[in-house]
Formats: structure tokens, sequence, C-alpha cells
């Protein structure tokens, strides 16, 4: 640590003083480490050791490799030499070996320190133990897998029992299987409005909001009578978009069908899809169907979870206006945050 140098006022505090800067590192909860600008490793606080129970000094250089689950050493390796070379800040997720023997998940991060004139000096990185939180994530993922799986049977024994029903009246045979078709399609949106992690999330070739909804809304027999109407711009998705807005519109479908439009036989809803300088408005406007006196006294738990699918995953904003003739629902979001890459 001798060989601190300050490079601005931020370090003038630490001006040669090595023994201030243990002092404040290890009062932190995190591991705290520092590299010379070609990424050599030089300091480590005292969580650290304490975490890894390794001698002090033995990680030094390139030593805290070998303190990473082999799984995981080629990717940090990769994102430390990126950011060594671009000047970016680093982050990776691996499993770092405690001094129990077991490997825990750890966070890292690191930023460059730079002088006056931009020239990286120092890196100074932490690392934050997240195994638990990661445990607990991996838990919830496979319950709503399990979840998951148990709902696709229930539709899979729907499907099975229309089958047989009509084994014993062939003349619902054609009503059966359009029966049977609406199941399976209520089968398939469901995989999309589930819970997912980013693992789980369906992948999807990139494809338009007006095709998904319509695939979405194919179950619903006001999709085939003409009476869920989509128009206006093609807006190009894939599955960071498609998950949180197939929540949102299979939301809207069952309270229509429940309460709003789509519970009467003349509502009717129309979806309008506009796109101006580079964002998305979305419309949706309920007609026909039971009158409106008043909003509903408090939002649903389904209302709350559409809000933060807008919001918070894609940064966008909701508005609903309960209107006389029926709930009208408006929708604004980015259009960099519906697709990766060139949505144009």
């Amino acid at each position: 640590m001798d060989d601190w140098a300050p490079v601005d006022s931020r370090n003038k505090l630490f001006n040669g003083n090595a023994d201030l800067l243990a002092v404040l590192t290890d009062a932190m909860p995190q591991m705290v480490w520092s590299t010379q600008p070609d990424g050599f490793h030089d300091y480590y606080n005292a969580r650290w050791y304490e975490f890894t129970g390794v001698p002090a000094g033995s990680t030094d250089g390139e030593g805290w490799n070998g303190m990473f689950h082999a799984d995981d050493r080629e990717e940090a390796w990769a994102r430390w030499r990126h950011s060594l070379k671009t000047g970016e800040p680093y982050e990776v997720e691996y499993r770092l070996r405690h001094h129990s023997g077991v490997y825990r998940w750890t966070l890292g991060r690191a930023l460059p320190v730079r002088d006056k004139d931009g020239v990286i000096v120092r890196w100074i990185g932490t690392c934050t133990d997240i195994d638990d939180a990661k445990r607990a994530a991996e838990q919830n993922e496979l319950l709503s897998r399990e979840l998951s799986h148990r709902i696709k049977n229930i539709f899979a024994v729907i499907a099975g029992l229309i089958g047989l029903s009509v084994r014993q009246d062939p003349v619902a045979k054609d009503f059966a299987n359009g029966l049977r078709e609406r199941i399976a399609a209520l089968g398939r949106a469901h995989e999309f409005v589930r819970p997912h992690s980013e693992d789980s999330r369906p992948t999807i070739e990139r494809t338009t909001l007006q095709g998904m909804l319509q695939g979405l809304f194919r179950p619903y027999p006001a999709m085939e009578s003409g009476r869920i109407a989509i128009t206006g711009d093609e807006i190009v998705i894939d599955d960071r978009g498609a998950t949180p807005l197939a929540l949102l519109f299979h939301e809207l479908a069952t309270n229509a069908a429940k309460y709003g439009a789509l519970s009467t036989h003349e509502g009717q809803v129309a979806i309008d899809i506009t796109v101006v300088d580079g964002a998305a408005t979305v419309n949706w406007k309920e007609t026909g169907g039971p009158v409106i006196d008043m909003p509903p006294s408090k939002p649903g738990f389904g209302s709350r979870l559409s809000e933060v699918s807008v919001e918070r995953q894609l940064g966008g904003k909701l508005v609903r206006v309960w209107e006389h003739d029926g709930l009208k629902v408006t929708i604004d979001v980015a259009l960099a945050n519906l697709a990766r890459g060139d949505v144009a």
C-alpha cells in the first residue's frame, strides 16, 4: 500500500496514509480490493481475508482467480480483461470459495480511478456476498416452474376430458375441437405471463406486438367474432418486451371478459398502436360493456402487477381511466425497451 498515490482532491485524504485507507475499508461490510492500472492486485481489506480464510498476500497478482469456482473463472477473466482494455466498469457474478470450503455466490464490481488527465492510475473493487439472495431466487424459480407445470397439466386434463366427453356425443365434435384449441392457446399464453427469471424467460424470435397480441387473444371468442380489433403501427419486440406486455394484456383481457366489454355479446375492445419519435403509445379502449358509474375502490393484485410490468420492467408509463362507457388504458414505452438492437 505504500505505492498508493493521490490523483485528485478526493484521494488527497489518503496522501501516503495507507493506515487510514485500511481503517476505512476494513470498516466496510464488503470485501474491498485494489489493483494497479494493469490489473495487478495489491490490496485486500480484512473482510476479504475473513471470508476466504487465505493467508495475507496469497491472492496478490493473479492469485485471486484461483479462489473462483472453476466454472466461473473464464467469464470473470473475460470481463476483467475487457474492463482493463476499455476502462469500462467491471461487474460479474461468480462463486467465491469461503473459508469453510463452500463456494458462495458473490457480486464483483470495480471502477477505475483516473488522474486529472483521465489516465487510469488504479482500480478499486468490491465483492458482495449475494449467496442467500441467489439461493432464494433459485428456490422461487423452482417453485414457479413447478406451479407452471401443474397448471399446464390442468390444461391437458381439461382437454382430455373434453375429448372423452365428445366420444359420447359426436354431434358436439366441432364445438369440442374449437374449445380444445382455445384451451391449448391459453396454455401457450400462460408460458408468457407466468413469473420468469432471466434464464427461464421465453425466448422468441423478433416479432411484432400486433402478432403477439393476436396469438394471446386467439382463445377468446370475441377475437374470432371481430370484437377485438388491433390497429396501428407495427412494433418489433423480442423476449425483453414480450413477457411484461403479455402479462399486461392478458390481465386486461381477463378482466374485460369477467367484468368489462367482453362480458357482454355486444362489447368491443379496440387496441391502437402509435409510434412517434422512438416511443410507442398503445391505447386499450372498451365499449359496449356494463356502464361504469365509478372506478373500483382500490386496484386489485392483477392491476398492480400490470403496473409493475410496464413501469419497472419496461421503464414506461401506464394510465387507467374509467370512462362511463368502458375502461381506457394508455401505455407509453420507449421502443428501445421492447427489443434489443435496431427496432426500426
